[in-house]
């Protein structure tokens, strides 16, 4: 599962620490070095994402929760198949 997050505004890229440009150090930020995929995951909580399963799939809606395992709930959401709407 690969999972983007959409429409960022410039606002948000302000306060975003993945967003913001890179250190001294190997060109990364401070942020994107101690991150992990759980803290992008409660960082985009509530937000708009993509999320591309490796059939192709992809479902674009809200993240609303998400678990210790990994498991997503998604509200508002829309399914795409080969870029055709299937289902929303």
């Amino acid at each position: 599962i690969i999972i983007h997050q959409l429409h960022r505004s410039m606002s948000t890229e302000a306060n975003d620490p993945v967003a913001n440009g890179p250190t001294e150090k190997g060109g990364q930020t401070a942020a994107e070095e101690k991150r992990t995929p759980s803290d992008f995951l409660k960082a985009v909580l509530g937000r708009p994402v993509n999320v591309c399963l490796n059939s192709g799939t992809q479902y674009r809606g809200v993240l609303a929760c998400l678990d210790g395992y990994m498991n997503i709930a998604m509200e508002q959401t829309e399914e795409y198949v080969d870029d055709q709407l299937k289902a929303k």
